[in-house]
């Protein structure tokens, strides 16, 4: 079996959830109380053994998801959390549209330091949105743009949030060298 341990970046502005995402992949838990991210939170994950599309090999991953803080405060030093990211999920508060935007300016700064990792955008808070092809045409178009998959997650709920990491490990795995 071939062991890949990988950072991943959760991307986002201020209150989107990317703690919550973190929190309900490796804990399966949700928090109902704010706590914001100073700086950065570093959390460890052992993925199910899987077998790879590429070599037929069985494979597993080992995530290192940092949890960086919304960029407004720390921008300067975020740049040097993204080095060395093998792949990064971009997420968005689905009832808040306007933080599509943000978003924008956040993956193309991450971007600029990986231009070759595998990236996944999050429309995240999917339970407390009626109409989601409405909320969510921001995110796919922000996804088509960058050829990548839109998934709608919950963080309270856990609705698909455990499907984007696995997503995006088979994606890194993918490109794996």
């Amino acid at each position: 079996m071939v062991i890949l341990k990988r950072k991943i970046c959760l991307l986002g502005t201020f209150a989107v959830g990317k703690t919550s995402l973190a929190q309900r992949f490796v804990n399966d838990r949700f928090g109902d109380k704010y706590l914001t991210t100073v700086g950065i939170s570093v959390s460890k994950k052992q993925m199910p053994p899987v077998r790879s599309q590429r070599t037929g090999e069985t494979v597993q991953h080992t995530l290192l998801i940092w949890d960086i803080a919304g960029l407004e405060k720390f921008d300067t030093v975020a740049m040097n959390y993204f080095r060395g990211s093998s792949g990064a999920l971009a997420v968005g508060d689905l009832t808040r549209p306007e933080t599509v935007e943000g978003l924008e300016t956040i993956i193309d700064k991450y971007l600029s330091v990986n231009p070759d990792t595998p990236l996944v955008i999050i429309g995240n808070k999917r339970d407390l949105i009626n109409d989601r092809k409405a909320v969510a045409s921001g995110y796919r178009r922000l996804a088509a743009d960058l050829g990548s998959e839109l998934i709608l997650t919950s963080a309270k709920t856990g609705e698909r949030v455990a499907d984007a990491f696995h997503f995006l490990s088979r994606k890194i795995e993918l490109i794996d060298d």
